[in-house]
């Protein structure tokens, strides 16, 4: 029997688009938590453009035939991970925090959409399996 792979490439870019949309939550949550903390540097998680790369560039398919070796390829979509960037207060009056609760709610509210529709999209794509595995029924 053939290799048979079950999750396609859609399958992975869902669940690394949902774990990363799971840790800009917690990001953003931390700035809403830290809005009248003194200094604080909003931050935010910046993970799309990664994520768009590693899926228009997959993989190479390459087998290490010594553990000498390089690795090879550049891991995937299962290696994209966020990049989290501090955007300090250039208001030079105040206590130096750089959070707008109006702004960290809108991230919130779009962040939240959007993993909504990612796991609407996944679990459509597991009822389909389930359906082709029950012969249709």
């Amino acid at each position: 029997m053939a290799n048979f792979i079950i999750a396609d490439r859609t399958i992975a870019v869902l669940q690394k688009s949902l774990d990363l949309r799971a840790q800009k939550q917690q990001v953003i949550a931390s700035n809403i938590a830290n809005a009248e903390t003194p200094g604080y540097a909003v931050r935010k998680l910046n993970f799309e453009d990664n994520l768009r790369k590693a899926i228009s560039h997959p993989e190479m398919a390459g087998r290490k035939t010594n553990p000498k070796h390089f690795p090879l390829g550049s891991g995937g979509i299962s290696a994209v991970q966020g990049n989290i960037t501090k955007h300090p207060s250039q208001n030079p009056f105040g206590d130096g925090n750089s959070v707008s609760i109006d702004d960290e709610m809108l991230d919130l509210a779009e962040n939240q959409l959007l993993y909504e529709a990612g796991s609407q999209i996944l679990k459509k794509k597991f009822s389909m399996l389930k359906f082709a595995a029950s012969d249709g029924r």
